[in-house]
């Protein structure tokens, strides 16, 4: 099945911001982005693939084996 193209008010919609946010990723050229005529859109893949790069997993520290101080 072919990806969704979603039009930027459905991106921003799906990445939880404004569309002034996702038309600045496109016009910095940091997102990949489709130009139907006047029209711009962005596949689910792409929004997937951005979220994706974007997660920061979280950094687990070492416990002391000794316990809390006294």
């Amino acid at each position: 099945m072919a990806d969704r193209l979603l039009p930027v008010a459905e991106a921003a919609e799906r990445l939880g911001t404004g569309e002034r946010f996702v038309r600045r990723l496109i016009s910095e050229r940091r997102i990949r982005y489709v130009k139907i005529g006047k029209y711009v859109r962005i596949a689910d893949s792409v929004l997937d693939a951005y979220i994706e790069e974007r997660t920061v997993e979280p950094v687990r520290t070492r416990r002391s084996q000794y316990g809390a101080a006294a």
